[in-house]
């Protein structure tokens, strides 16, 4: 098994790397967070990796810089992937996801999220009917499909969750085990009596008390699962140790002392790692993560009772069945803001208060459809809406529409807009500096002029 919370401390070890082979940290402090730092003039120094792995192998890195684009202020979310290593000594074929959690974090609000997945949630696999959702990256890689793996993987939990995953990180034992020496262990709190099996080691007892684990004690620590609650209490654990890693790294005497030893352990990780994040986008991660308040990170476990229920087949394999709205709502606590579209206070009538309030609103098309912003801004301006600027967005390609908030003084028009235009609270992002004469943005997405929307002035 390639464990799950590989990705998050592999972005911060490549971003201490990065810093000391580019000599950048003037540019790390004046960075402003928003957007991606101009650190690099290629993407990365690291060789390819060899892409989809035959039965067999072992995962290689993937940094070849062949990732998604990323503009640095967009939400970005990251499935992490533990693999199980069983299947490979069994030669079963390609392995199955024994882990998975998916990793949020919000650069403009700078909150951050970690959703852990069950390995025996059944889901609609694309292209393989239902099935276990830990199958989805042994199919991919079985019949080779685009993306391998990691992708089938991705598309699967996309499907499920209903937010994109544009990226995915898997990481070896051995380099995890690395890691953790190398920043001194790490410090968790223990919260029952249970027994861990470090590799190459013999057993041990641990009491309900504070501990500093090393590599392999970490790993045993964050895999056990012979606790009351098996997979669950895993996955709660795997998210203590990823925020325990977190602590220690962001300890300034650890930055400083993984600055001086980070050529080499760079070198060392990369050989451990699998991922499709380019080596500048590591880099503004860590720069993000550093900058994420321990109060702004939200956690959640997809778990009984609410959110699955125990199902027995006829073949007799026992599974877990989703529960979709129970999910969805464990979603909306840790992939959206911060709560800008519900006022303390309702209106009688969201007409009068959107007239009481006169937020001045840009409207912008972000899909390159002709005519989408004009039509929409008379259909706003139907409803009651001060549309004060009509114009293009930055670029034409918005998957998603959105709403930017420059002030907060303007709840009930925020939910209003929410409604009209039926977004998430998701797509609703508060800006970092105030826009001149503007009080909101909106920038029109593909979902808007492609999808069902109202006819405007309807």
């Amino acid at each position: 098994m390639v464990w799950v919370l590989g990705g998050g401390f592999a972005v911060m070890a490549v971003f201490s790397a990065a810093l000391v082979f580019k000599t950048v940290r003037g540019i790390a402090a004046a960075w402003t967070g928003v957007g991606l730092p101009d650190l690099f003039t290629n993407q990365s120094n690291a060789e390819p990796g060899t892409g989809n792995q035959p039965s067999g192998a072992q995962p290689t890195p993937d940094l070849s810089g062949n990732s998604p684009s990323w503009n640095g202020v967009d939400r970005i979310n990251i499935l992490l992937m533990g693999l199980d290593y069983r299947d490979w000594l069994t030669g079963e074929g390609p392995p199955r996801t024994d882990s998975m959690m998916l990793v949020t974090i919000d650069p403009i609000t700078k909150s951050a999220g970690m959703l852990s997945i069950p390995r025996d949630l059944w889901v609609e696999v694309p292209g393989f009917e239902h099935n276990r959702i830990n199958t989805a990256y042994f199919l991919g890689e079985t019949y080779r499909l685009p993306g391998g793996g990691p992708g089938l993987a991705m598309q699967t939990v996309e499907n499920l969750i209903g937010v994109p995953v544009q990226y995915y990180a898997v990481i070896e034992f051995s380099a995890f085990e690395r890691f953790i020496d190398e920043i001194g262990g790490v410090e968790v709190l223990v919260p029952e009596r249970m027994k861990i099996s470090p590799l190459g080691r013999d057993s041990i007892w641990l009491e309900a008390k504070a501990y500093r684990l090393d590599g392999p004690e970490a790993l045993a620590y964050a895999r056990a699962r012979k606790t009351e609650g098996g997979d669950f209490d895993r996955a709660e654990r795997q998210q203590q140790v990823l925020m325990a890693v977190r602590d220690q790294v962001l300890e300034l005497d650890m930055v400083a002392g993984l600055l001086r030893k980070a050529p080499a352990l760079y070198q060392e990780l990369q050989q451990g790692i699998r991922t499709n994040l380019s080596l500048e986008q590591m880099v503004a991660l860590g720069l993000l993560a550093a900058q994420v308040d321990l109060q702004h990170v939200s956690k959640g476990v997809i778990a009984p009772p609410e959110m699955v229920l125990l199902e027995t087949h006829l073949d007799g394999a026992m599974v877990l069945k989703p529960v979709p709205d129970k999910i969805r709502a464990l979603r909306d606590e840790i992939f959206t803001g911060t709560g800008a579209i519900a006022p303390s206070v309702p209106p009688e009538t969201s007409a009068e208060a959107v007239q009481i309030e006169q937020a001045r609103l840009a409207v912008l098309n972000g899909a390159g459809l002709e005519g989408l912003a004009t039509d929409t801004a008379e259909y706003l301006q139907g409803h009651g809406l001060n549309v004060v600027q009509i114009a293009n967005a930055d670029r034409i390609d918005y998957d998603k529409s959105r709403v930017i908030v420059y002030s907060q003084n303007y709840p009930y028009t925020i939910r209003y807009l929410a409604e009209l235009l039926g977004l998430t609270e998701g797509q609703i992002l508060q800006a970092v500096y105030p826009e001149g004469d503007l009080d909101l943005m909106v920038i029109l997405g593909a979902d808007w002029a492609y999808g069902p929307r109202p006819v405007p002035g309807s």
